[in-house]
């Protein structure tokens, strides 16, 4: 294959130049961070994992008409997306108090929230990607009201989504982070679900055990985080249920 223009490469994704005008080629690194890249690690098999559990999300939500830049994977680590203008806010749903949360409210972690709260931060590593409100959101132009209105409804019909999907295979979907992009259509702007969903950006604990099939394995030293995410991604069918590692076995 032809060496391909790099456009940006984040903590965990590469982004190259796509084969056609307004697409790119998003390839799924083995790198780990946390604490905004204060821990770091390469975690073999990660973004193998990552690759077909976006896949899989991705196309489910677009299924139910929930838009998406994904267009198809390409191999084992990469996949073919739409370019899109990201707009530079982390959109959290949160439906149980973890994490960040659970600190600033003083609350235990598990606690049931009265309903989904959707929360915002200005993507920004420096600054530790602080919580705005909305206000911040409109007054400084990162996105109208209109956008923020959309952004919302997007966010709770993939709640929605993951929630449903998770909860049948057993697993309890505590909080979530998505990114959301435009694409423009000659004058027409779109929002789309952009980046990835997969456990790095999610929280995943068992419904019975409450064991954490997420990325908190490796902020919190829990075990091994490959093996957490191949559990996940056993039980949503996207490995073969008597799999040992995931670079072999993937389903095609």
């Amino acid at each position: 294959m032809a060496r391909r223009k790099k456009i940006y490469e984040g903590k965990a994704k590469v982004l190259y130049e796509g084969p056609e005008p307004g697409t790119l080629v998003q390839y799924f690194k083995d790198d780990a961070t946390a604490f905004n890249a204060e821990k770091v690690d390469v975690i073999d098999g990660k973004g193998v994992l990552n690759n077909r559990l976006s896949e899989f999300f991705m196309t489910g939500l677009m299924n139910i008409g929930v838009p998406t830049h994904f267009i198809k994977r390409l191999n084992m680590r990469e996949q073919l997306v739409r370019q899109v203008e990201i707009i530079p806010l982390e959109v959290i749903v949160r439906n149980f108090a973890a994490g960040s949360m659970a600190k600033r409210l003083g609350l235990e972690e598990g606690t049931p929230l009265p309903r989904p709260i959707v929360e915002y931060s200005y993507k920004d590593d420096a600054l530790g990607d602080p919580l705005v409100p909305e206000e911040y959101i409109v007054a400084f132009g990162w996105a109208t009201q209109q956008d923020l209105d959309d952004i919302i409804a997007l966010a709770l019909r993939v709640n929605d989504f993951m929630s449903g999907v998770m909860h049948g295979v057993g697993i309890k979907l505590v909080d979530f982070k998505i990114e959301i992009g435009r694409i423009w259509d000659n004058d027409f702007m779109r929002l789309v679900v952009a980046d990835e969903i997969s456990p790095d950006s999610c929280r995943l604990w068992d419904v019975e055990t409450g064991k954490k099939l997420d990325k908190d394995v490796f902020r919190r030293d829990l075990g091994n985080l490959t093996d957490a995410y191949t559990e996940v991604a056993r039980r949503l069918g996207v490995l073969p249920a008597n799999s040992a590692h995931p670079k072999p076995t993937l389903i095609n």
